[in-house]
């Protein structure tokens, strides 16, 4: 059995190809960036790797003592200030390839599909680039290019099944661009075949699915895989798409960035041949991709992740509009009079008023804007608690008003609690 350092052995890639190949016998050895904090699998030794500045030959050469087998699993698909295409697909694999070639370590690149000649973005090309300077250097290489991957923890699949899982599901354009997508499992087998075989060193291994789907029928069969029936589909002008896409690449948020939205434009496919050379058999289809014994909690996790912005902003939109209105669109002698029967002194009254109304505003922009809202949800829980006892004491017949407007605390705190334990 071989020793097999597996970098970034954390990512969604790498933690399938790591179980794997422990599982077949290999002893393997994981690059990360904090061992202490990534380590996700005690079998395992684990060592610090940091694609955004490990550019030296010599440190690379010093970690593979012992190794027999790299594999590359590195990748990123959008980029931070210290996180380029350049550093982490280009630099610290140039490096490690060289020491490899040095060391006579066959060595395994996970590319991607679309990483070619005609490779226009620069995830491509970066990936292109290092992928020519591992054949060149090495001998004992291969590269493997595999199609958009589906699998538990993918965050592309996270991002086709929250789309699949919408009401109505926006499309660009036509929805015909073609894809072609390959299931982790069957990835992960044929990556092992790779690895412990060299009928294929030097070349590079598209791996891809039995054949291309064009994203509508892709969403439509990931929908009906989870069991919510047909779709609504809405074809959005492309112009359009482009524009979000422009914005979230300059916000660094949102579901799409320049690289991917361009990447989904050419299209992604490839002869399923190898694939199928590789497995014994041929790769699963979309049809099979989720099974009935997890469809029910891939559902769930698909839902929740637009229903969960949903509640958050119907919930920053109750405590903003409470705040508003309580700063004198509901009339300021009512709500003095109010407090004064709850016992406020008269005055204090517009203290206690326009400073309750702030910190609702400020509970409804926090809702909005914050990024860790742990101790938010624990505050505004503690604040509803603290009105609804002062009301029920002094104020107890809106207990009984028609509109409900104490009742209505019992399922915002509901949805408060469901945040938190969302939050963690």
């Amino acid at each position: 059995m071989s020793t097999i350092l597996i970098t970034g052995a954390t990512g969604f890639i790498g933690r399938h190809l790591s179980v794997a190949l422990a599982a077949k016998g290999h002893n393997i050895v994981c690059g990360v960036r904090n061992p202490s904090a990534e380590a996700f699998d005690r079998r395992f030794h684990y060592i610090k790797v940091d694609y955004t500045q490990d550019f030296d030959v010599n440190m690379w050469e010093s970690r593979l003592t012992g190794i027999d087998i790299v594999i590359n699993a590195v990748g990123i698909i959008r980029e931070t200030d210290t996180a380029t295409f350049f550093s982490i697909h280009e630099r610290a694999p140039t490096a490690l390839f060289l020491a490899c070639a040095e060391l006579n370590i066959k060595t395994v690149q996970i590319s991607a599909l679309g990483a070619d000649e005609q490779a226009q973005t620069r995830f491509h090309l970066s990936k292109k680039n290092a992928d020519s300077v591992l054949l060149f250097l090495n001998q004992r290489s291969v590269v493997v290019q595999p199609s958009l991957v589906f699998g538990p923890g993918g965050e592309s699949t996270k991002f086709f099944l929250s789309i699949a899982s919408l009401p109505v599901i926006p499309l660009p354009g036509t929805g015909q661009q073609q894809i072609q997508p390959i299931h982790i499992d069957d990835l992960t087998y044929a990556i092992v075949v790779l690895v412990e075989s060299n009928k294929y060193i030097g070349r590079r291994i598209p791996l891809v699915g039995p054949e291309p789907y064009s994203l509508q029928s892709y969403l439509h069969k990931l929908r009906q895989g989870m069991g919510l029936g047909d779709g609504i589909f809405l074809h959005i002008p492309l112009i359009l798409i482009s524009f979000y896409v422009y914005i979230c690449q300059w916000t660094g948020k949102g579901l799409l960035n320049i690289e991917s939205w361009q990447m989904l434009q050419k299209g992604n496919f490839s002869d399923p041949g190898v694939t199928t050379e590789l497995l014994g058999r041929n790769p699963k289809a979309p049809d099979t991709f989720i099974s009935p014994w997890n469809a029910t909690e891939l559902r769930k996790s698909a839902l929740l992740s637009w229903l969960q912005p949903v509640l958050r902003v119907s919930l920053a939109i109750v405590w903003l509009v409470a705040g508003i209105v309580s700063m004198g669109i509901y009339p300021v002698g009512e709500s003095y009079f109010l407090l004064a029967r709850v016992g406020v002194p008269e005055d204090f009254a517009p203290l206690v008023l326009y400073g309750a109304a702030s910190i609702d505003i400020i509970f409804g922009i926090g809702t909005l804007f914050l990024r860790r809202r742990k101790f938010l949800w624990m505050a505004q829980v503690i604040l509803i608690i603290l009105y609804t006892f002062t009301i029920t004491l002094y104020l107890p017949e809106f207990w009984l008003h028609p509109f409900g407007p104490i009742i209505k605390n019992l399922p915002i705190l509901a949805i408060i609690w469901l945040l938190y334990e969302l939050e963690k």
